[in-house]
């Protein structure tokens, strides 16, 4: 007798092809490829593979507040459609989000209606201990964080041709929006109600940057399964 899939419950697909579908997420294959390798159709995979990623977001977001060292701020710009004459803070019609990145650690990311002072502030009180270093560029939204307890908020103004000063930059974070602008660009658009789940999935790829994603995939599953 065939025993239970422990990774999704009520499914007619044995552990065996779960964990070879989950193999090829983990490779970041898309649901038409991996329907190809598996025999399975491709609107099931992609059932399947966005509540991957609603595991994923879940454990993105019960991820401790950071609590040491330099946590790098930042907000960037996801979406194909650019107005003329537009860029960055000024572009219309493209999602918002704003981003914590731990130096050598892990990246938290949000999605947000808009850039001003008290949404930034909230999710930085919210997520980031009062002892923590904090670099950003000059951006208005970051005023005023001295004044409500993190003393330790270092700047560097992009708009002086200013990048680098001493152990003040935001090049972590930097390097996050790159990795999760490449990765998407595969997918050719992303309807605006599934960013959520995909950028989530960037988040905990990037932080298991250093890890087996399939193992990782493997023990949450388990622990959380469909």
């Amino acid at each position: 007798m065939e025993r239970p899939n422990p990774f999704y419950r009520r499914s007619r697909i044995s552990a065996k092809k779960f964990r070879q579908l989950l193999r090829l997420f983990a490779l970041n294959l898309t649901a038409t490829d991996a329907s190809h390798l598996t025999g399975l159709t491709r609107k099931s995979l992609t059932v399947i593979f966005l509540k991957i990623r609603a595991r994923l977001a879940e454990e993105c977001e019960r991820q401790s507040p950071l609590s040491s060292g330099h946590v790098e701020v930042d907000e960037s710009y996801f979406g194909t459609r650019r107005v003329r004459g537009k860029r960055g803070r000024g572009t219309s019609g493209k999602t918002i989000v704003f981003g914590l990145l731990k130096r050598d650690g892990k990246v938290y990311r949000e999605i947000v209606p808009e850039c001003k002072k008290a949404t930034l502030q909230a999710i930085i009180r919210g997520r980031v201990a009062p002892e923590v270093v904090i670099p950003s560029d000059g951006w208005r939204g970051y005023d005023g964080l001295v004044d409500v307890g993190y003393a330790k908020h270092f700047r560097v103004h992009h708009g002086q041709n200013e990048f680098v000063r001493g152990n003040s930059h935001v090049n972590g974070i930097k390097s996050f929006w790159s990795y999760a602008k490449s990765r998407l660009h595969q997918f050719h658009g992303i309807a605006p109600e599934k960013s959520y789940l995909h950028l989530k999935e960037c988040e905990y790829r990037f932080n298991l940057r250093k890890n087996s994603v399939y193992a990782e995939l493997l023990k949450l599953l388990r622990k959380y399964p469909l």
